[in-house]
């Protein structure tokens, strides 16, 4: 079993001794990628397990014996309510000085801190080891960073450590969506510490009088709770980690205790000058904290042991006291402030001693540095803490306040709290007398409105806005909210009308020089030309590009992306939807525009969805569609593409899918999210033979796409409709594939799939032909692992008495509950084991490439999203085997 170095310490508590048990493995496995990093292949490694299990010990151990061949840069993430922006950054740039400390401490860019600190990370031939710590506590900045060097490290002499707390995932749903995009980066290894097994306890026990079978099934085998117990063997074992800690303190004397108290107060690790100010004089008691194991005093620092000791003496910390002791911490840190990274921790003290006036000061202070480094979670969190004391605030005032909180929730698409401080702002601005903030403000709450599917309270609020600022002299505020109508009525695939509303953006916008809203107008209109199937939107969109690059709208030039890919997948024009949506996503990427991305992201899934890779477009689609925490936009495209990934391979969860897409999608009322949930659902139904039930999904939004004469959701719709036995005509004007086919002609229709590249769509065509074509179909549906298709076109071959009829995959692989065939489960087995494609390859002898195929080919026909999801339902089904051999293969 895989461990961590255990730090062992003798019954003084004196220097500590460091004997790794039960990490054999794992150490070897961080090595193995440290020599990689070290040859020029940079890598990352993710070190998790539960609070205690020994991951501090663990890097430590591997620094002493392999970070003197490399340059060492260490970080930790702050346990505060509301962390310090770039936390570890700040004190990595306390180690290094120079250029990165001159810039946090300045006002410099994200970007440029960024890139220093890439920089540093690349400089000298040397191998460089950056570790953070405590990724749970982590920030939003300081993720982008991690995702910033995580996409430029490959060809570096680098390897990121991080480590974090596992059981805290769930609760931070922007950091798993990190680390799963980090996990599957090429160089990148999962290390999860587990609990000691009973044979380590006895070696940690000795010849202490301790049964080894009571010791570790009292603490579950949980090194740090081990080692406490071990430390005073007098008191026998505590109940908890926190009783075990507290038990420690209790020995402290007078002096100890307030000490331990206001470190506590203060943080993981402190400045020795910072708590002698809170303490009013010199650290008595330190030495005996440090000789009981509970505080450490590396340099001039002091830090806690460990997160639980801290979290231990806080939770026995009487409330008066604590408020006295942020207090003093307040007046101290204040005292000696140097920079704006201490604002979050003014901001934390003032809140919790209960200091409005310093909250006030501090707080807009804090959130707006969070802001400046992008870590925007931070900074609405600033706000929010600031405006639950900010109540009595004139009109005016407060209105700032809730008017930035509203913009950073925007931005991290907590798109519900963003409307609802949007609506306050509005009114507050009415109180105040207003008008033209009141008409702003109504015009950018349409944003996150929309983004939230609420697209008819999007419309009022626009409308709204509209008739406000009509009511005064042209402003800039008038052009913007122009340019919002445009956006919507482009959303409601309305060509006439958002190039009307957009061509009055930009006229106005052109008399006060607003580039920023010309950029945005020209973007509406090329799109709203462009998704009608006309390229005549490209000269809009391509000068939308260089206005918002020239102006450094790196988000407005995510969104020209975003929607010229998107348009160009709804025209079912594949390629050039796969070209310029990677390229988009490649510069999200590069500037960290998530919602951007994910919506792209969430398309390019869909688009190899109808290119037939389905098992690429699971991987891609999957995590879009399990995270709560992205735009229902993005989400609904996600899940429609899991929901036909799932439908056509026969595998389960097609309807969950799709259900929760439809959810979604009715809160929009928009032909765009409702045409593409309500025909995915009609497929799903036609292939489990409910003709009833297609007949209602496609009818439900038939009338809508023809409404708006969209070519290619009227087909769909018209063809699911005919394929249920309705005699109405399809239009005239749908998109010919679909129309072919409804017509008898199959293998015109054939013909145009084929050109468009889409094969599943093919085969359908086919399937309606002579024999020949039938053979050829089930050929197809058979190699895309296309069961329920293949299935239904056999048994109509045979009803039609036909002969000769291939049987599909060979017997073992029918034996397969989801015909996977022996390599395939040979595959799964290593999936479940969490291996790498590059691992699995290795293992068993074929190249990558083999293997990447393989891999999507056998999440294809377990319809996984992902490849954790895969090894999810291969545990559920029993596919798998102990011993590592496939169970429905022997």
């Amino acid at each position: 079993m895989t461990g961590a170095a255990i730090r062992l310490e003798r019954a003084s508590m004196a220097e500590p001794v460091v004997a790794p048990l039960e990490r054999e493995g794992d150490l070897r496995v961080l090595a193995a990628t440290f020599e990689e990093a070290a040859a020029g292949r940079g890598g990352i490694a993710l070190v998790s397990g539960e609070a205690g299990i020994g991951k501090t010990t663990f890097v430590d151990h591997f620094l002493a014996t392999r970070g003197r061949r490399a340059r060492v840069l260490k970080g930790n993430c702050d346990a505060l309510f509301t962390p310090s922006p770039l936390g570890p950054l700040h004190d990595i740039a306390r180690q290094t000085r120079g250029r990165l400390l001159a810039q946090l401490e300045g006002e410099a860019p994200r970007g440029a801190i960024f890139s220093t600190m890439l920089d540093l990370l690349s400089d000298g031939a040397q191998a460089s080891l950056l570790v953070i710590e405590d990724m749970h506590w982590a920030d939003e900045a300081t993720l982008d960073l991690i995702k910033f060097l995580g996409r430029r490290i490959a060809q570096a002499k680098v390897l990121v450590i991080l480590t974090y707390r596992d059981d805290e995932i769930d609760a931070h749903n922007h950091l798993r969506m990190v680390l799963g995009e980090l996990a599957t980066a090429r160089g990148a290894v999962r290390i999860e510490l587990a609990r000691l097994t009973i044979q380590a306890v006895r070696t940690l026990i000795g010849d202490r009088a301790f049964d080894a079978g009571v010791l570790h099934r009292q603490t579950s085998g949980n090194p740090f709770f081990v080692t406490e117990v071990l430390a005073d063997a007098r008191r026998g074992i505590p109940k908890s980690v926190r009783a075990a800690v507290l038990a420690r303190v209790a020995r402290l004397g007078t002096d100890g205790r307030r000490l331990m108290e206001a470190a506590a107060v203060v943080g993981s690790r402190m400045d020795q000058a910072m708590l002698e100010r809170i303490l009013g004089g010199k650290l008595e008691g330190l030495a005996e904290c440090i000789k009981l194991g509970l505080l450490e005093a590396p340099g001039h620092a002091i830090a806690f042991r460990h997160e639980l000791v801290r979290d231990a003496v806080l939770s026995d910390l009487d409330p008066g006291r604590c408020r006295e002791l942020n207090r003093s911490a307040l007046e101290g840190l204040r005292a000696t402030r140097s920079g704006r990274g201490d604002l979050a921790q003014l901001a934390h003290f003032a809140e919790q001693a209960g200091e409005r006036a310093a909250l006030l000061e501090f707080g807009p202070a804090a959130a707006r540095a969070a802001a400046c480094v992008g870590a925007h979670r931070a900074a609405a969190a600033q706000y929010r803490r600031v405006l639950a004391l900010a109540g009595d605030l004139a009109p005016s005032e407060r209105a700032k306040i809730v008017e930035a909180y509203a913009e950073q929730c925007a931005i991290v698409d907590e798109l519900p709290e963003a409307s609802r401080a949007r609506r306050e702002a509005i009114e507050l601005w009415r109180q105040a007398g207003d008008r033209l903030k009141e008409g702003e403000n109504l015009s950018a709450l349409a944003w996150p409105l929309v983004r939230s599917g609420h697209n008819a309270a999007a419309e009022e609020a626009s409308q709204r806005a509209i008739e406000i600022l009509e009511s005064m002299p042209p402003t800039r505020e008038l052009a913007g909210a122009y340019r919002m109508q445009a956006h919507l009525r482009m959303l409601e695939r309305e060509r006439e009308a958002a190039v009307r509303w957009g061509g009055k953006a930009i006229d106005l916008a052109r008399r006060f020089d607003d580039d920023a809203t010309i950029a945005a107008a020209e973007m509406v209109v090329g799109s709203a030309i462009l998704v009608a199937g006309d390229e005549g939107g490209l000269p809009h969109l391509n000068r939308s590009i260089a206005l918002a690059r020239k102006a450094g709208l790196d988000d407005l030039v995510g969104l020209v992306y975003l929607n010229m890919g998107s348009s160009y997948g709804e025209q079912y024009q594949f390629p050039k939807a796969e070209a310029v949506l990677a390229e988009g996503i490649a510069y999200a990427g590069v500037c960290d525009l998530d919602h951007a991305r994910h919506y792209m992201r969430a398309w390019l899934a869909l688009t190899r969805f109808y290119q037939g890779r389905w098992g690429e477009a699971g991987d891609i689609a999957g995590p879009l569609a399990e995270c709560c925490n992205v735009a229902a936009i993005s989400r609904i495209m996600a899940l429609v593409a899991v929901g036909r990934v799932r439908a056509r391979s026969g595998a389960p969860g097609a309807n969950a899918a799709l259900d929760e897409a439809l959810d979604l999608a009715l809160q929009t009322d928009t032909l765009q999210r409702l045409a593409p949930v309500r025909a995915a659902r009609a497929e799903a139904a036609w292939l489990e033979g409910d003709r009833g039930r297609v007949l209602a999904e496609a009818a439900a939004v038939y009338e809508l796409a023809k409404s708006h004469q969209h070519p290619w959701h009227s087909g769909e719709l018209a063809f699911w409709l005919w394929r249920a036995g309705s005699t109405d005509a399809a239009p005239s004007w749908g998109a010919p594939p679909f129309l072919r086919q409804i017509e008898g002609n199959w293998r015109c229709a054939a013909e145009a799939w084929a050109a468009l590249g889409c094969p599943y769509e093919q085969a359908r065509a086919l399937a309606d032909g002579d024999e020949p074509a039938r053979l050829a179909a089930l050929e197809i549906f058979d190699q895309l692992g296309a069961t329920p298709a293949a299935a239904r076109l056999r048994q109509k071959m045979r009803s039609d008495g036909l002969r000769h009829i291939p049987r599909g995959p060979r017997a073992s692989t029918r034996q397969n509950p989801f015909g996977l065939t022996r390599r395939e489960m040979d595959i799964l087995n290593c999936l479940g084991d969490g291996l790498s494609n590059r691992r699995i390859a290795t293992q068993l002898h074929v190249s990558p490439k083999t293997i990447d195929h393989h891999v999507s080919s056998v999440l294809a026909k377990l319809g996984a999203a992902t490849r954790g999801e895969a090894a999810r339902i291969a545990g559920e089904h029993r596919l798998l085997t102990k011993d590592g051999e496939a169970a429905a293969a022997k």
